[in-house]
């Protein structure tokens, strides 16, 4: 399933907090978004129709839970961009990013030994 921006700002929300009530959400988005209450509700109840946001009823005020994992939603995002973009060359990705900005030296070194390990 592709995500809006949106819907990953809400899920980010839902991840950064556990799972929370309305008005800490609420809280959570406003600076990054400026919703208000009724948005933030109108998203987690749009975003339960889809099958992204469990709503725990149970509870008074109700909580709202990621139905998702953060890194499996990451990982789909990746992959899609990498094709997208770069028809699925990560080489040519990672030397865009390079070209366009500079890393340390403990990066660059970081990056040699991950390739090492990985043995490409």
């Amino acid at each position: 399933m592709k995500l809006s921006e949106r819907e990953w700002t809400v899920l980010n929300a839902l991840w950064n907090t556990g799972g929370a009530e309305l008005g800490i959400l609420v809280s959570e988005l406003y600076a990054e978004t400026g919703w208000s209450r009724n948005t933030v509700l109108t998203y987690l109840t749009r975003m339960e129709a889809k099958g992204l946001v469990r709503i725990d009823k149970s509870t008074a005020p109700h909580s709202y839970h990621a139905t998702l994992d953060r890194e499996n939603c990451q990982k789909k995002e990746r992959h899609s961009f990498l094709n997208r973009v770069y028809s699925g060359s990560t080489g040519d990705l990672i030397a865009a990013f390079l070209k366009e900005e500079p890393i340390s030296k403990e990066e660059r070194e970081r990056l040699r030994k991950m390739l090492d390990d990985m043995e490409v």
